[in-house]
C-alpha cells in the first residue's frame, strides 16, 4: 500500500495578507501621520480624533509588529518613545498615495454619474 504525501503550502494570497496588516480603523491615519516624521504617541491625540491610549498602543505594537513602524526607547526620565516609519513603511505610504489617487478617480466618476442622473 502506497501512502501519499501531502505537502502543505502557505497559500496565503498577498493582497490578502498585506490588507490584513493594515486592517483596523487607526493603523492608516497612524501611517500617514508618520510620513510626516518622527512622532511620540500624544502626537498621534492631536491629529486623529475619537482614539484612546488603549487602542493606539494595541494598533502601534500590530504595526511595529509587522514591521512598519520603528520604535525607539529614549531612556531617560521620565521614559520617552518615538515611532517613524520603516523602510517598508515608506514602501506603504507610496502604495496609499496611489490608493488615494484613486480615491480622487473614483469620487470624479461618481461626481459625474449623479450629474447625469440628475439631467435626466
Amino acid at each position: 500500500m502506497k501512502t501519499k504525501l501531502r505537502v502543505s503550502e502557505n497559500k496565503t494570497c498577498p493582497l490578502e495578507h498585506a490588507v490584513n496588516t493594515i486592517s483596523g480603523k487607526w493603523k492608516i491615519p497612524i501611517v500617514w501621520h508618520l510620513n510626516q516624521g518622527i512622532k511620540r504617541p500624544a502626537d498621534f491625540f492631536m491629529h486623529i480624533a475619537d482614539m484612546n491610549r488603549r487602542v493606539l498602543s494595541r494598533q502601534l505594537k500590530e504595526l511595529e509588529e509587522s514591521g512598519i513602524i520603528f520604535k525607539t526607547i529614549i531612556r531617560q526620565k521620565p521614559l520617552e518613545v518615538e515611532y517613524q516609519l520603516t523602510t517598508s513603511g515608506n514602501q506603504l505610504v507610496a502604495a496609499l498615495w496611489k490608493l488615494n489617487d484613486w480615491g480622487n478617480n473614483l469620487l470624479d466618476n461618481q461626481l459625474i454619474i449623479a450629474k447625469q442622473q440628475i439631467l435626466e
